[in-house]
């Protein structure tokens, strides 16, 4: 009896044992499916601050360049001299003709001197010319303007003998590699080779664009890829991405620290322009190469708008960029003129939707300006004008004969050169399918800027993608039309970080990859690459290229991640102080100097507009009140407290600085169009024309000389950055 009892007593302990420790498990458990929750739910809202800021600097870009296109449609030169300045200034290097851009860009005339201890290149170029440039630029080495050049030169002539499409097949090579947005970060690159091997007659790499901008090293990334191009052209191909395009190079990379900012209107001698900002591929290219750069970037320019714009795997894989919309053509794309369009932000509204321009080109003004054309007398003679009673017809009649005439004179032109320009892959199909029917430059523009800016959303159909403010946004539906269309399996597509390096979307149908590891902040994603056999299966390899990111924890990456993005958060709050005190008051009635934080969180949407969860966000953004009301004075004093600097700015001044600091530096590089860091009195002197067209203001030529000598503080005779920061500053501070 007494050992029974003993027995059911020790067996009771240890179940009550047994269960304490499993109630224990199970409460560990909760707890960390609720930390790893917690954890989750502020990676995603970290991500949103991150992509709704980078798409807003986006939309604002194209906002500023429709500005200044528009100001371009307003203005009428009043002579042929103000039309070809107007020109050059805005226009392009599209103009160049194939003799003009060889002389502007004569590598031959500069010599590389003994003292020069980079990498050599000599032309065809070899596998070891490749390796050479890899262990160069790992040690920090730059190559030669001469040889850039001449690089860029026979990269040109090879890519204007693609296709617009690139056609690969799985049947010869045991696989291809296909890598996404590299944006400048030079040891993704290092890295991938590192893993999966250089390209080789058996390593076959598709490159989807975005190359450029906002790392440090997007020209070695260039002269790398051109370099494996120019060895093994059937192995290596590279798409466009959008940020191939010099508008976007313009503005991307204004990075100026707080800090600088203050230096900078407080001293505005202290800093040169070359070293203020940086990052953006404009300026990384001039900052490298001071002597040289203006050559670079126009050969640049010129190969960009030469790059395939998709790539054809087994006719059923497609590779673009961005991606599609419910009008996407694949005829249409593979026979379109693809050099014609340098910029894909800007579509020449002059040549077909202005009145003016198109009235001038008729009674036989020269359209581009940047070439002395012939005096022709430019009437329609292929058929008559339709009645301007039906408005669509006419103005259809109006582009077509305006774009025939002006596709004479370039012919006329052409005959005149010395040296024929050569065929192209593009021109021989045009001259090919000559019976097919013709498309408009609209149509065509639209057709090149939808592959690359477009993005997908899960939602069925078709809409405007207003958040980054070009392309569309395309739903599961447009995709599988799209695929049945073509007998493709599957898109594969860039344009997005992703957190993993890649994400399906649309049941599979839609690949997105991205290269580019810690994009946002070192721990913010991962970069990855895909690899695609005879099967076409996906394959995925991923990576992270800053050792550091290794070394952080999860809740170490997530919370240096979410500093940085609360950080830029606060900046952009602060950039928009005026608007959102206009926005609290509009709910505080009493002007009690309170609102509810309902209130506030509807309100700096509004202003804001970047579609985030306020309501998430706001213990991170706002001090916990006791009665649920929020003092929004307090707030702002306290926000711009953060941001102010040491040398204590005004305020309301730091404000519209930080609001306008992208625009302000985009302004400045547009006017700028030598790249020289300079703006001269003539080219101040012909914009200033363009806005005062535009705000009905009457400066007479005297009037302008007095301001652009009152801005040139120095009196050098042109304006750097600093001084036209200056500028704005003064105008901010004069009393209304």
């Amino acid at each position: 009896m007494g050992s029974g009892s003993s027995v059911n007593v020790q067996y009771k302990h240890s179940l009550q044992k047994s269960e304490n420790a499993f109630k224990a498990a199970v409460l560990i458990q909760q707890w960390y499916r609720r930390h790893v929750a917690r954890l989750e739910m502020r990676r995603r809202c970290t991500w949103r601050i991150f992509q709704s800021i980078e798409y807003s600097c986006e939309q604002d870009q194209i906002k500023l360049h429709n500005f200044f296109s528009y100001l371009m449609d307003q203005f009428t030169p009043s002579s042929s001299k103000e039309r070809d300045f107007i020109s050059r200034m805005f226009v392009s290097g599209e103009s160049y003709k194939e003799a003009e851009l060889e002389k502007y860009c004569d590598y031959e005339s500069i010599e590389v001197p003994d003292s020069y201890t980079g990498p050599h290149l000599s032309f065809p170029l070899l596998p070891d010319h490749a390796t050479a440039l890899l262990e160069a630029f790992q040690q920090k080495q730059q190559l030669h303007a001469r040889y850039v050049l001449n690089l860029l030169h026979e990269t040109r002539k090879h890519l204007k003998q693609l296709p617009n499409i690139s056609h690969v097949s799985t049947c010869y090579i045991e696989e291809i590699t296909v890598c996404g947005d590299l944006h400048g970060q030079l040891d993704d690159l290092f890295l991938i080779f590192y893993k999966n091997g250089l390209p080789s007659p058996s390593k076959s790499y598709v490159f989807n664009g975005d190359f450029v901008d906002r790392g440090k090293q997007s020209l070695e990334i260039l002269v790398i890829l051109f370099t494996f191009l120019l060895i093994y052209p059937k192995e290596v191909h590279l798409n466009r991405g959008n940020h191939e395009d010099h508008m976007v190079n313009l503005r991307y990379g204004f990075c100026a620290g707080l800090n600088t900012i203050s230096r900078v209107v407080q001293n505005p001698t202290e800093l040169p322009f070359s070293c203020s900002f940086s990052y953006g591929f404009t300026k990384e290219v001039m900052q490298k190469y001071k002597v040289h750069g203006k050559k670079i970037l126009r050969m640049f320019q010129n190969v960009f708008c030469w790059l395939p714009l998709a790539t054809l795997i087994d006719q059923k894989v497609l590779i673009i960029h961005g991606g599609i919309s419910d009008t996407t053509d694949l005829d249409m794309l593979e026979k379109i003129q693809r050099n014609r369009f340098v910029s894909v932000l800007r579509l020449k509204k002059r040549k077909e939707s202005s009145g003016k321009p198109q009235i001038q080109a008729i009674n036989g003004e020269s359209e581009s300006g940047t070439d002395a054309a012939p005096r022709l007398s430019l009437q329609p003679q292929s058929a008559q004008a339709p009645s301007t009673a039906n408005r669509r017809e006419f103005s259809r009649w109006l582009r077509q004969t305006v774009q025939e005439q002006i596709d004479t004179c370039r012919r006329l032109v052409d005959i005149s050169e010395s040296e024929p320009e050569e065929l192209t892959y593009s021109s021989m199909v045009s001259l090919k399918d000559a019976d097919e029917p013709c498309w408009t430059r609209q149509e065509e523009w639209k057709q090149v800027l939808d592959i690359l800016w477009s993005d997908p959303m899960p939602q069925e159909g078709c809409r405007e993608n207003k958040v980054r403010g070009g392309g569309c946004y395309f739903g599961p539906d447009v995709t599988e039309k799209f695929l049945e269309k073509y007998s493709l399996q599957f898109l594969i597509r860039s344009h997005e970080c992703k957190q993993e390096g890649y994400e399906f979307c649309h049941s599979r149908k839609v690949l997105t990859i991205f290269s580019a590891s810690n994009y946002y902040e070192i721990g913010s994603n991962r970069g990855a690459y895909v690899k695609l056999g005879p099967d076409l299966i996906p394959h995925f390899v991923q990576y992270q290229a800053n050792k550091t990111a290794h070394l952080l924890t999860m809740t170490q990456r997530i919370s240096r991640v979410e500093e940085s993005a609360f950080r830029a958060l606060r900046e952009k709050l602060f950039a928009h102080t005026s608007a959102l005190i206009s926005a609290f008051k509009s709910y505080d009635r009493d002007n009690t100097g309170k609102i509810t934080l309902s209130n506030w969180a509807t309100a700096v949407e509004s202003v804001l507009r970047l579609g985030l969860p306020w309501r998430m966000l706001r213990p991170q953004l706002v001090r916990s009140t006791e009665d649920g009301m929020l003092e929004y004075k307090s707030w702002l004093d306290d926000l711009a407290m953060e941001q102010r600097s040491q040398e204590h700015i005004q305020s309301s001044l730091l404000e519209v600085i930080y609001r306008n600091r992208s625009n302000l530096e985009t302004i400045f590089r547009i006017i700028d169009r030598d790249h020289s860091g300079l703006i001269s009195f003539e080219e101040f002197q012909q914009t200033w024309k363009l806005f005062s067209s535009h705000m009905n203001i009457e400066l007479t030529d005297d009037g302008i000389n007095d301001l652009v000598r009152s801005i040139d503080f120095n009196k050098d005779g042109n304006i750097d950055f600093n001084e036209f920061l200056e500028a704005f500053r003064l105008v901010r501070q004069c009393p209304s």
